[in-house]
């Protein structure tokens, strides 16, 4: 009792703004309830005798009920707008945000399927339109600050770096938290040189927690991000390839480095159980999409889980793979946009999607000799070889206007709205 008390008394607390508030609703509830004992005559008689009649003291009490119900109109208006500036501090409209956060609740469910800078691009689009999201992301990265601390923390288990990028993009404060959760340490000759300040983030809450699931929950809560991200098995694997010389390779790092053709890739060990939530998603999803991704090391490694690619190819879902802009050196040399789709269909038994988003529009000049200084080149369209194959390609201009060859978030996103309403009958 008494602690309900003391909740209620923090309302009073000096510079919450409410009080005067609070004071003013009472003020008009005594005003209006006196309007209306006067419309009610309990006190009409001396009323009648000082207003100059019944007809007068009438009209003084309704003339009291709307100025008392005005008052706590106008106290109600600035107790709502306190509460909603320490909520919404760049003074959006309350309305507004409770307006759109209404349509991204009604928004279909969407699973996403992919890793790397190709699956956050499509987030950042997909976020403003549902928070319906489920982002299932790889977790084979053996490099670089994931790669270290899997090796020297073995508590860990799996490598937080895809999963990290997925909750950037979906958080609901995304330029501070890009630059916080992306920071990246200076100084190779330190401890901290070239970790990731997200990757110890969820590193510190997976020892906390002692679950790398819960760390990922937890990391969300702190990012209030709109949706979920889902790493697609709990079982530490190591990724692998066998190229089409013979040569197996072991190892997201060193498939990447190849100067090989690869053949096809497997998980070590083979198909590690799949979290639950995941096999759960992709049977309530209305959209799933895979990719954009590296097709072998960020795509491919999701739909060797087990009953993944089962479950993708039994749901009523409505199933896109967006192709990629560039090839990835090493990976996909040369491969055009049906070279990507082939490949993933050598690695499932029934095809786990309908439709291939294919960007159509080149990048300028300077860029795309700046990816082939890099190995990489652009991925030419073959739209008609992809029907042949009996898939239905959409094609779009959908680059990003900045200096990267990689999807613009938006064109994306509203290349799959539209085909979402289109087949559907339903948007985002």
């Amino acid at each position: 009792m008494n602690s309900g008390w003391q909740r209620a008394t923090r309302w009073l607390h000096p510079g919450l703004r409410v009080k005067r508030w609070f004071l003013l609703i009472l003020i008009g509830i005594a005003v209006a309830a006196m309007g209306a004992v006067l419309m009610l005559n309990l006190f009409a008689y001396e009323l009648t005798i000082y207003s100059g009649g019944p007809l007068a003291a009438t009209a003084i009490g309704s003339i009291a009920i709307l100025i008392g119900l005005a008052l706590v109109a106008l106290a109600m208006r600035q107790v709502v707008r306190s509460v909603a500036t320490a909520l919404l501090p760049d003074e959006d409209q309350l309305v507004d945000v409770m307006l759109t956060r209404r349509r991204r609740a009604m928004g279909p469910a969407v699973v996403t399927i992919g890793g790397g800078t190709g699956l956050s691009q499509l987030l950042r689009g997909l976020k403003t339109r549902t928070s319906n999201l489920t982002a299932i992301a790889t977790i084979s990265d053996d490099g670089g600050s994931s790669g270290r601390l899997t090796r020297d923390l073995p508590g860990l288990g799996l490598p937080p770096g895809d999963i990290r990028n997925c909750l950037v993009a979906l958080a609901d404060e995304e330029p501070l938290m890009t630059q916080l959760l992306q920071y990246r340490f200076n100084g190779a000759s330190t401890e901290l040189g070239g970790h990731s300040l997200g990757n110890l983030l969820i590193a510190a809450l997976t020892d906390i927690t002692g679950d790398f699931e819960r760390a990922v929950q937890e990391t969300s809560r702190v990012l209030a991000i709109r949706g979920r991200v889902l790493p697609p098995t709990l079982q530490k694997v190591e990724l692998c390839a066998r190229t089409t010389g013979g040569t197996e390779l072991r190892g997201e790092t060193t498939i990447s480095m190849t100067t090989e053709s690869i053949d096809y890739i497997f998980l070590d060990p083979p198909a590690p159980p799949a979290v639950p939530e995941v096999l759960e998603a992709i049977a309530e999803a209305r959209v799933i999409i895979i990719g954009p991704g590296s097709t072998y090391t960020s795509v491919t490694p999701n739909l060797l889980v087990a009953g993944v690619a089962d479950a993708l190819a039994n749901t009523p879902a409505l199933r896109i793979f967006v192709c990629n802009v560039m090839t990835q050196p090493g990976e996909t040399d040369s491969f055009k946009a049906s070279d990507h789709v082939a490949a993933i269909e050598k690695h499932v038994d029934s095809p786990v999607f309908e439709y291939v988003i294919v960007n159509t529009q080149r990048p300028d000049r300077e860029i795309l000799q700046r990816y082939h200084a890099a190995g990489a080149i652009f991925v030419e369209p073959d739209v008609a070889t992809i029907a042949r194959m009996g898939y239905i390609p959409v094609e779009g201009e959908f680059l990003s206007d900045d200096d990267w060859a990689r999807h613009n978030p938006d064109r994306l996103s509203d290349a799959i709205i539209r085909l979402v309403a289109q087949e559907t009958k339903i948007g985002l």
